[in-house]
């Protein structure tokens, strides 16, 4: 194919007119488990993000955005095709795939990186990726990408110091002697009151910051042609490492800050000071955004450059971990990452497009990660290039100042934890299901009904009375969904026989 070939030459680093000139560069930042309100801009008063608010004063955020799923790989699946989880390939995390590596997105599916493509964009991947391991038909290179750096396997993806990236198919070593795992406890006989207990969880080649470096080296390296910069970062996933330069500065708040121990051998691994690790963990973050902003601006590259910051979810549920009470990181809203409540699955979210995006601008629009394949190609103009299987809007008017209207329907299905259904309807409503698949559920398809505008909280269910809603909800569940031999909810699968 044609844009196979135009990748071939992107490679050997030749120069050649290209169809996509003048076209707007793309650099897509995804948080990993980042929360509603952990974010400056958000509301989060604790944790420190200069960059990111900035990058909120400059451009638009979005109070009604949605992740593709309530955790990482069934969600980077809906941003990657553009179809929401009723038709999407992956619709829970499954690894174990052999020597490493999630289920894979197969070769028929095409992603955004492939549309781009097509169009004269050179794509670079950088961080986690979560679709497929290196041999599979989901190696980002079959899907699209030019370039790929980081972690393949999001198990792999659980230590900051592990002992080897890829680099393409090639393995990158770290100076990380001995690597540190993403799960262990502290060494026996260790006293966890004292600070030195947790040097063994302290490596010394930072993974994420490598994959900053590589980020930017793309940058330079395409600013002459058009671009997709998909940043996928680990940031601010557990284990809790960080390097002492950022965890130093929060130290001094002074927190009540208990150990994480690991005690009874649940989580990752241990840290000193949790509470000043994770909130070290999303400024780090914050500098990697940065750096990514200031090169684009050194580089006469900001007013033709769409910026995207999201996350893949919504923050972690493991408690003693991430204190998300102490950091109010979901805010308001019920659950966290896993429940396709609020909390698990409503994202930060915000673009930056001067000229054309409206500085410091605020948007209620109810939009998801499908909707990120035809807004893209929209604003590219390339619309009409949007495969008919997408299931995703374009939310280029809202992007630009125009009025959208509001939102029929956003669609949500889960196979993980307890399996979940979720449709959001117009502005006001959602109804959701839960405990799909779990035994001894005597009413499995009961539906919860919310009204969002007046109990974003979700502690009403207000299903008796709204019949007429419920029925319209109900009915969405049953025609929005096929099922999937792989990731199957039978209940759910019966409806549609």
């Amino acid at each position: 194919m044609m844009f196979r070939w135009i990748s071939a030459v992107f490679a050997l680093g030749l120069s050649f007119p290209l169809s996509g000139a003048g076209k707007p560069n793309v650099v897509f930042i995804l948080a990993d488990d980042l929360g509603f309100r952990e974010l400056g801009c958000y509301g989060q008063t604790k944790i420190k993000t200069p960059r990111i608010d900035r990058l909120a004063a400059e451009g638009m955020r979005f109070t009604r955005a949605y992740s593709g799923n309530a955790v990482c790989a069934p969600s980077r699946c809906v941003l990657m095709t553009g179809k929401h989880p009723g038709f999407a390939e992956v619709r829970t995390n499954r690894g174990g795939f052999e020597p490493e590596g999630q289920f894979p997105i197969s070769s028929g599916e095409v992603t955004i990186a492939e549309l781009l493509d097509s169009e004269g964009y050179v794509s670079g991947a950088f961080g986690k990726w979560g679709l497929g391991n290196i041999w599979s038909e989901g190696n980002p290179h079959r899907q699209g990408f030019d370039r790929f750096f980081g972690y393949n396997c999001q198990s792999h993806a659980h230590s900051y110091y592990p002992e080897t990236l890829w680099d393409n198919e090639e393995k990158f070593v770290l100076k990380n002697d001995p690597p540190v795992p993403g799960h262990g406890g502290l060494e026996k006989g260790a006293d966890p009151g004292d600070a030195a207990s947790y040097e063994i969880f302290k490596g010394q080649d930072y993974a994420s910051d490598h994959i900053n470096d590589e980020a930017l080296a793309f940058i330079r390296e395409n600013k002459d042609r058009p671009f997709f910069l998909y940043y996928p970062s680990l940031i601010p996933h557990v284990a809790l490492h960080v390097p002492d330069e950022h965890l130093e500065p929060y130290l001094e708040e002074k927190w009540n800050d208990p150990p994480f121990t690991r005690e009874g051998g649940y989580g990752y691994t241990p840290h000193f000071t949790p509470r000043a690790a994770y909130a070290a963990m999303i400024t780090r973050l914050d500098t990697y955004v940065g750096k990514v902003l200031d090169l684009i601006e050194e580089l006469g590259l900001t007013e033709n450059t769409i910026v995207v910051f999201t996350s893949d979810n919504g923050t972690t549920h493991l408690g003693e971990e991430v204190d998300y009470e102490f950091f109010a990181s979901v805010g308001e809203l019920r659950g966290l990452k896993g429940d396709l409540y609020e909390g698990g699955i409503r994202v930060p979210q915000i673009v930056k497009w001067p000229g054309r995006v409206e500085a410091g601008s605020v948007s209620h629009f109810v939009t998801g990660f499908e909707d990120w394949l035809p807004t893209l190609l929209e604003l590219i103009d390339a619309e009409s290039e949007v495969p008919d299987e997408v299931s995703g809007i374009s939310i280029a008017p809202t992007l630009l100042g125009e009025d959208q209207g509001e939102r029929e329907f956003l669609y949500r299905e889960f196979t993980g934890y307890g399996g979940q259904q979720a449709v959001w309807l117009g502005h006001q409503w959602k109804g959701i299901r839960r405990d799909l698949l779990k035994k001894g559920n005597k009413n499995p398809l009961e539906i919860q009904l919310f009204n969002l505008e007046t109990d974003p909280s979700e502690s009403t269910n207000v299903a008796a009375e709204n019949p007429g809603v419920l029925a319209t909800i109900e009915g969405l569940m049953k025609s929005e969904r096929v099922p999937s031999a792989e990731f199957k909810i039978p209940v759910l699968d019966a409806l549609a026989e």
